[in-house]
């Protein structure tokens, strides 16, 4: 057998699977494969961002009631704190929603409002010496700072995970799987709606 004829016979056994192999290398260069996995990345942190606000929202129920079992406040604060509380929880932004900034303000806005709302009941627990040594109180309000941190953190990784989405989609040869096949949208980072939004309200203790 010439090695000519031993040339085509492997080339003919092993075809199908060479042939298989570059086809798989080529849609994965397209995107195929990449862009579902980066929005997918994307989904997953938004999770995490709702998550830490819900964490948030639940601890600052707590130092609300801790608020009010020790008779200190007028009800109108008290009021507008679960009232807001309400409100930033009713809102959830799920994964395909990600790419409408107006679902994204809607939920931004809830979620400054019960800032504002908890900043009010902070600063107002200045004129009320009792909550000073109000054990429940400063540890409630020492679990939101450390909340807020994570909600900060949260956020920087989700809008990371956005901008290499929002590159993949954009960039070639990815882009070609993303709006041929997948159809893929660039999607919203996340921004705090007022300065400071992000921050924990504070308050001096001091004498």
């Amino acid at each position: 057998m010439t090695q000519a004829h031993r040339s085509g016979r492997f080339f003919r056994r092993f075809a199908p699977a060479i042939l298989a192999a570059i086809a798989a290398l080529s849609l994965s260069a397209c995107g195929i494969n990449s862009v579902p996995k980066a929005e997918e990345e994307v989904k997953a942190k938004w999770a995490n961002v709702e998550t830490q606000y819900q964490r948030r929202a639940n601890l600052i129920d707590n130092l609300t009631a801790t608020v009010k079992a020790a008779g200190k406040l007028e009800q109108g604060t008290l009021i507008g704190v679960t009232e807001a509380r309400s409100k930033a929880t009713s809102i959830h932004v799920s994964g395909d929603d990600l790419s409408d900034p107006a679902k994204l303000a809607q939920f931004q806005q809830a979620q400054a409002g019960l800032n504002q709302s908890f900043g009010r009941l902070i600063a107002t627990a200045e004129a009320y010496p009792d909550l000073k040594t109000n054990e429940n109180f400063l540890e409630m309000q020492s679990q939101i700072e450390g909340a807020e941190n994570r909600i900060s953190t949260a956020i920087i990784d989700y809008n990371e995970a956005v901008r290499a989405y929002n590159t993949r989609i954009r960039t070639f040869p990815d882009a070609i799987g993303a709006k041929l096949i997948h159809g893929a949208k660039p999607m919203s980072t996340y921004q705090a709606t007022t300065p400071g939004a992000e921050e924990a309200p504070k308050v001096d203790f001091g004498n």
